[in-house]
């Protein structure tokens, strides 16, 4: 089946001695494993958005199969995808438009005060203030959607992902240019782009981005 992977299949095998791969090692260890599933994924993932009212739950789900990958966790894609998107849409509805808000407001914030600041410098001030919930917001919406995946109520994960954002921001900006970056580039270059964004332009900066911020969370 398309979307199902065959673990029955006798394969290259793994040396028990062998030590864990990191960093780039262990990057590309997962794209030759999950290369075929994440074009798969990424398919899944734009007809599950048709709806459009879908979008969050899909968001979610795309999340939460990225992160198993992640975690070398076998992966049946469309059980699992599946599964996060039926059971968990309401956590996702509320992750979504909270991220969605806090980024559309503060945006607006900064290109308002921005425009004005130039004469009337005083709007300085509200303007980085605007400029800090922007970053935030960006910066802790990665680790936001990482730790919905472990079980954690919706409260705790907003808080520590508030608290990751700025306390280990290096890691979470990696994970923002990977996957707002990437997309942002990709619509500027649409219609060019236009197959990337069909076959990986969503599950590929999804996977980079829960890759880049998995050592944060285990310390957790």
């Amino acid at each position: 089946m398309f979307f199902r992977k065959d673990y029955a299949k006798p394969g290259p095998g793994i040396d028990r001695d062998e030590p864990e791969k990191t960093g780039a090692a262990r990057l590309a260890e997962i794209f030759s494993i999950e290369c075929v599933t994440l074009v798969k994924l990424n398919l899944l993932f734009l007809f599950s958005c048709l709806p459009v009212v879908t979008i969050p739950a899909a968001v979610f789900a795309m999340n939460h199969v990225t992160r198993m990958m992640v975690l070398d966790q076998p992966v049946t894609l469309l059980y699992h995808y599946k599964t996060a998107f039926q059971t968990k849409w309401k956590r996702a509805c509320a992750a979504f438009f909270t991220v969605a808000a806090s980024l559309l407001f503060s945006g607006c914030g900064v290109w308002f005060y921005l425009r004005r600041a130039m004469t009337q410098p005083v709007l300085l001030l509200p303007f980085m203030l605007c400029s800090t919930v922007l970053l935030v917001t960006l910066l802790a919406s990665t680790y936001f959607y990482g730790l919905l995946t472990t079980g954690r109520s919706f409260q705790e994960c907003l808080r520590l992902s508030l608290l990751l954002g700025v306390g280990r921001p290096f890691r979470g900006a990696l994970a923002a240019m990977a996957v707002y970056g990437s997309f942002l580039f990709a619509l500027l270059e649409f219609p060019i782009s236009g197959i990337y964004l069909l076959l990986m332009g969503f599950s590929v900066p999804c996977l980079l981005g829960e890759f880049f911020i998995r050592t944060e969370l285990k310390r957790l």
